[in-house]
């Protein structure tokens, strides 16, 4: 077991940072800001493109979702990088470099001029960002190991809790201030996050050795790559699952609603319950998890989703289609904290970035291919059969982290 000489004295890798607390309060507040930075635009993105002279429907949605989508292909691309860099120089340096380029990239994209030239700065900032993925990497291996579920459930919270409210004030922002005033909003308070990053955060120094110890570094480090494979696999499953509804479900709640001026609203509040779900379950389901087992709490919250996600396809109501979301986001909540956690505790600390950065891109995967694969199904075989179709897919993964799970 390792342990480092601070200031105040020795900390042990099972009591955590003397800081961890602080530095978990820091780590949600910028995480919560820079989500709600990259989904901000989501209700405006259409209008910000035709204002830079992109015209026609079709074209407007295809430069919209090139835009929307860019961010997340980079930081899928870099997030790896990042977490070697951060096992190197230091996690909180990465977070320093994260807020402050976002703060830059989201100042910048409210002066584009023209669409290439807002595509290319959505790219910068999945490159220059990964605040919440360096956030991860931070709290789980500065928390004491016996409360780091909980702690990465509180921060999942501040996550969700970003993906939620990204979208409602970018709904409300530019009716008062101005789209572009938005962008530049959004970057200030980034910067806010950077500041309080830089002066408040505190890292413990690792143990010394950790230059030797790099010589074997990535997955040659690690001794078991089998929970760690079944880490990445479940972080993928999670994604894929929260995104395969979302090109149908707006299609689907038009099929129950009666008035089909309230399809947007009905069919956001089925978005909204399950972030809301996972909000309150992800601290929750964390601290159980640090007592029952991160294992166990995985395989059951994959196989009550799979459960919930069958009288999905059944509904014959919105409100039960709503109702049905709010319980499997509370089942979902527990799972990316727990598989951090996981990840933590089976992977040496020196290379605790790298792995936590390659779950980060394995989780962006599960974003791009659920509304693909989601999209294509409901198309060509109907609605009902996407949610039919990812309940057993997360019960295979209930049953796949059932049997590669640790006895004893």
């Amino acid at each position: 077991m390792g342990r480092t000489e601070t200031g105040h004295g020795t900390t042990t890798e099972e009591d955590g940072s003397a800081h961890w607390q602080r530095n978990l309060l820091v780590c949600v507040f910028g995480s919560f800001t820079t989500i709600v930075a990259m989904t901000l635009l989501l209700p405006f993105l259409p209008l910000y493109v035709e204002q830079l002279g992109v015209a026609g429907s079709a074209a407007i949605a295809t430069w919209s979702g090139a835009a929307f989508g860019a961010t997340f292909l980079s930081a899928a691309l870099v997030a790896p990088l990042w977490g070697q860099l951060a096992d190197r120089y230091g996690r909180k340096l990465m977070l320093i470099r994260a807020s402050l380029g976002m703060a830059v990239a989201m100042s910048l994209t409210g002066m584009a001029q023209d669409v290439y030239q807002l595509v290319g700065l959505r790219l910068l900032a999945g490159f220059l960002g990964g605040y919440a993925s360096g956030s991860f990497v931070l709290v789980a291996t500065q928390s004491p190991k016996a409360r780091s579920a909980w702690a990465l459930g509180m921060l999942s919270s501040g996550i969700m809790a970003g993906n939620l409210a990204g979208p409602l004030l970018g709904g409300v922002l530019p009716q008062h201030i101005g789209i572009r005033a938005t962008f530049l909003a959004a970057g200030a308070v980034i910067f806010i996050a950077f500041l309080a990053t830089t002066l408040l955060i505190h890292e413990e120094k690792r143990p010394r050795g950790t230059t030797v110890a790099r010589e074997r570094g990535g997955f040659a480090a690690v001794p078991d790559k089998g929970p760690l494979l079944a880490m990445l696999a479940t972080g993928m499953l999670l994604m894929f699952a929260n995104m395969s509804v979302e090109p149908i479900i707006t299609l689907y709640v038009a099929e129950l609603v009666a008035d089909q001026a309230q399809v947007t609203m009905v069919a956001g509040l089925a978005m909204s319950a399950a972030a809301l779900g996972s909000i309150l379950s992800a601290a929750r389901l964390g601290k159980l998890a640090d007592r029952i087992g991160h294992w166990n709490v995985i395989v059951g919250c994959l196989l009550v989703s799979a459960l919930l996600l069958v009288p999905q396809a059944f509904v014959s109501a919105s409100w039960q289609l709503v109702a049905l979301r709010f319980l499997m986001g509370l089942s979902l909540g527990g799972l990316l904290p727990c598989v951090a956690s996981v990840i933590r505790h089976n992977v040496p600390d020196r290379v605790a970035g790298t792995m936590l950065g390659y779950s980060t891109s394995s989780q962006y995967a599960g974003q791009v291919a659920g509304p693909l694969l989601g999209g294509f199904v409901g198309g060509h075989l109907g609605m009902g059969a996407v949610f039919l179709g990812t309940a057993v897919l997360m019960a295979a993964g209930a049953a796949f982290n059932w049997m590669v799970k640790p006895r004893g």
